[in-house]
């Protein structure tokens, strides 16, 4: 749980008769984030290409797969953002310049970058761009300095609390984009050099390899002896989660809402992008109530988490907003058990093939594939190897109604409970 403000206070609930509808931005590392990004609500995506992002070390794509990425979602009525947010050093400008080509050929929408070089040719080529988080904007004055060199959009300093947030959006016409969700940076706004100094790896270059997150050891040199600081990891944050306020950043005209996860799984991406699209559609119905908020919070909790802070919308984080684990705190976990071998559309049956483990009816299983993206559906009843049954092993084959459409050779995962 969340420990900050009382976020449902009634008060917080109350809607002001014009609120804009928020875009909700997801991640996407390679198709099959792409898919279930697209798949389960999302406005609008972000992605890298092979070079030039902050992410070199999630999947990304290809400068090739820019017109598909362009056509699949414009066919979906989903905007696509190209980050080019690393900083830029002489000797790739070109490249840069040819990547900016390509993709306004391709149709993608917009840029998201922080070096002046991208801004700078991306107003060249007249293509829309937006300010990334790592140009700290956390003010209306260096908004306006943005806007004069041509940006449509500024993403503020995570630093940003939500009373600044206020304040920015009265001054300022430039679209307004903040995290919602997501691992949280010690250097929170990025350029942070321990990567860098430690394993010649530079966040700056989307290269981190999160040695922040890590378990440390103090040592005496005089004594030789050691203390262990890992138990409350001092330089891992907790994760970003807004959902128990997320009235109130709609009420803040905030125009973006970006999901961090690009080096998560397709299954994190799907499951948080549908928890706040409910969340958003909820509010606008007037329906969006305190229970609501707590079940989509442990809906959030089933997935890779460093447990849950709201970050700095409600003043500085505390002690209590550091992880105090390196890896995830989340409450289930995804467990391979097999393939699709078909899957029947008239009946709406999926056959697949257990290769590992058990699975019963009443379990949750998750479909995973390329084109598929994600898949969650809980069994109902069974036939194995033709038969109707309530369990089955490895080796064994089994039918069973699944609505969603997937594919042959997709993974099938259980989910099982982790506390």
């Amino acid at each position: 749980m969340i420990k900050k403000k009382n976020f449902n206070n009634p008060t917080f609930n109350r809607r002001p008769p014009i609120i804009q509808l928020p875009e909700l931005m997801a991640p996407a590392g390679d198709w099959t984030m792409l898919r279930a990004a697209v798949n389960s609500g999302a406005d609008a995506v972000y992605f890298g290409v092979d070079k030039l992002n902050m992410r070199a070390k999630a999947k990304n794509f290809s400068v090739d797969d820019l017109n598909n990425i362009s056509e699949f979602c414009k066919g979906n009525n989903v905007r696509t953002y190209l980050t080019l947010n690393t900083i830029v050093f002489e000797e790739e400008l070109d490249e840069v310049e040819e990547i900016i080509t390509k993709a306004k050929e391709a149709g993608i929408d917009r840029i998201i970058c922080w070096d002046l070089a991208v801004a700078e040719l991306c107003h060249k080529h007249d293509f829309p761009f937006a300010i990334s988080t790592q140009g700290s904007i956390s003010n209306s004055l260096a908004a306006s300095v943005y806007k004069r060199l041509g940006a449509v959009r500024i993403v503020l300093a995570r630093e940003c609390s939500l009373e600044e947030i206020k304040k920015i959006r009265a001054n300022t016409d430039l679209e307004i984009e903040a995290f919602i969700h997501g691992a949280m940076c010690i250097a929170i706004s990025g350029r942070c050099f321990m990567s860098h100094h430690l394993f010649g790896q530079s966040a700056n270059r989307g290269e981190c390899v999160q040695p922040c997150r890590r378990e440390y050891e103090v040592i005496d040199s005089a004594t030789e002896k050691s203390l262990v600081i890992g138990e409350d990891y001092v330089m891992s944050p907790k994760d970003l989660c807004t959902i128990e306020f997320i009235d109130q950043l709609i009420e803040a005209g905030i125009d973006s809402f970006k999901i961090e996860g690009r080096k998560r799984s397709p299954e994190y991406v799907a499951k948080v992008v549908s928890v706040y699209r409910n969340a958003i559609d909820l509010y606008f119905e007037g329906k969006l109530t305190a229970e609501k908020k707590k079940e989509f919070l442990k809906e959030l909790e089933t997935v890779y988490n460093r447990g849950f802070s709201s970050g700095f919308y409600f003043g500085v984080p505390s002690s209590e907003d550091y992880a105090g684990v390196e890896g995830s705190k989340a409450t289930t976990r995804k467990v391979y058990v097999g393939k699709v071998l078909n899957y029947y559309k008239e009946p709406e049956v999926v056959h697949i093939l257990l290769e590992s483990g058990k699975i019963k009816t009443g379990d949750k299983i998750l479909f995973i594939g390329e084109t598929t993206g994600v898949v969650e559906t809980e069994i109902k009843e069974m036939r194995v190897n033709e038969t109707e049954e309530s369990e089955a092993q490895k080796g064994d084959e089994i039918t069973f109604r699944v609505p969603t459409l997937v594919r042959r050779n997709d993974k099938v995962y259980l989910i099982e409970k982790t506390q």
